[in-house]
């Protein structure tokens, strides 16, 4: 791979144009079927795909709805959870995993994470069980699984639910002690994702979706997510309003089957990063875990030295993007004081967002660009 000095376009963290021109004449005329048949809502193309993902992840049941924030809270509301249940979760993710809980007067209680692979283990999670902890919210962060089958024998050991945060880790795959593998999002109780449009399985909007093999909770779910009701204008619950836009559907339909070739173009640029970076003193590479496939929705460094941020600002210079997620532990947040013990220390969570560095990744990536990219970082160290 030849090293180019400059480069003539603009480098995005994620490459959303280049990815729709690929599949343009079928989603173009996706498109134009949901807008001739006028079915915006719900309809057969919004049944059509959730059948079709409940078969890529070998799940029984997937339920659309219009993000994947509300995939969260339509599942602790579906699971029964109640005012005051203590639901743990990672404190080193996106706030959107301990806002529902909060949103649903819940205590979301957040535990410290694993240095290697920025995960919760269900050694952290059982040192912060109460009488009163009633789920766990394992979050595969960047593109990678949590420990599920510790995560899983523990909430059963505890008689607790387990709901998966899989917006970032659609399409990994799972490797169980015995050899079986099971997508992430199928293997708790409830799985959640999102379609925002950077997500590996992005819509052109917002939609998301929750996964479930247990056929009271689908039901729950799917009555929840509409107004509470099971047959029009009779509401058994409070519910709320979530659908997936059946144009976002027929999108995402379409999509679908380029899954696994995302995966393996994002695999590709990791490889090629790893492959450059891994000899550099000055950060650490993406670990790799046994049992989860890694699918790179976000390739992230660790930079050591407390060097992240100049880092950052030499690469902006070059034109090359980067982002941090996250700057501010959760449990630092404004918003979630009142619930958060004074004396609480999470020193992994609080290095990580200190330390933690996103490079660009994504399914069109060029190859005078990634070598720029690369060329940028060395030069730095």
């Amino acid at each position: 791979m030849s090293t180019p000095t400059s480069i003539n376009k603009k480098i995005q963290m994620v490459d959303l144009t280049s990815q729709y021109l690929r599949l343009k004449p079928k989603i173009d005329q996706a498109i134009q079927e949901i807008l001739l048949s006028s079915q915006f809502i719900n309809g057969p193309k919004v049944k059509t795909f959730e059948k079709n993902l409940a078969a890529y992840l070998g799940v029984k049941h997937v339920i659309g709805c219009a993000n994947g924030t509300d995939a969260l809270q339509i599942a602790m509301m579906a699971l029964n959870l109640k005012r005051g249940d203590e639901v743990i979760v990672p404190a080193f993710t996106y706030v959107a995993t301990a806002e529902v809980i909060a949103l649903l007067g819940l205590t979301p209680v957040m535990v410290d994470v694993d240095p290697l692979h920025f995960n919760i283990t269900a050694a952290i999670i059982e040192a912060a069980i109460t009488d009163k902890t009633k789920a766990i919210v394992p979050v595969h962060l960047f593109g990678q699984g949590a420990p599920m089958e510790a995560i899983i024998t523990l909430a059963k050991k505890y008689n607790l639910y387990v709901i998966e945060d899989n917006a970032q880790a659609i399409g990994a795959t799972y490797t169980f002690q015995n050899g079986r593998k099971q997508s992430l999002g199928a293997i708790g109780d409830i799985g959640t994702t999102s379609f925002y449009p950077a997500k590996n399985l992005g819509a052109y909007g917002d939609g998301g979706a929750l996964f479930t093999n247990d056929d009271e909770l689908a039901k729950k779910i799917r009555i929840v997510a509409n107004h509470g009701q099971s047959k029009r204008y009779y509401h058994s619950v409070v519910g709320m309003n979530s659908r997936l836009d059946a144009i976002q559907a027929a999108i995402l339909d379409t999509k679908l089957p380029h899954l696994d070739q995302y995966v393996l173009a994002r695999q590709q640029v990791a490889k090629t990063y790893d492959k450059a970076f891994k000899d550099l003193s000055g950060l650490q590479i993406p670990y790799r875990n046994a049992y989860s496939t890694h699918v790179f929705h976000q390739y992230t460094l660790l930079i050591k030295n407390g060097r992240r941020d100049e880092l950052r600002s030499y690469l902006a210079e070059k034109g090359i993007p980067s982002m941090i997620y996250y700057p501010v532990p959760l449990y630092q947040q404004t918003a979630f004081q009142p619930f958060i013990s004074a004396n609480i220390t999470l020193p992994v969570t609080k290095q990580l967002c200190q330390s933690v560095l996103s490079l660009p990744i994504h399914t069109e990536m060029e190859e005078d660009i990634l070598a720029y990219i690369i060329a940028g970082v060395k030069s730095f160290f």
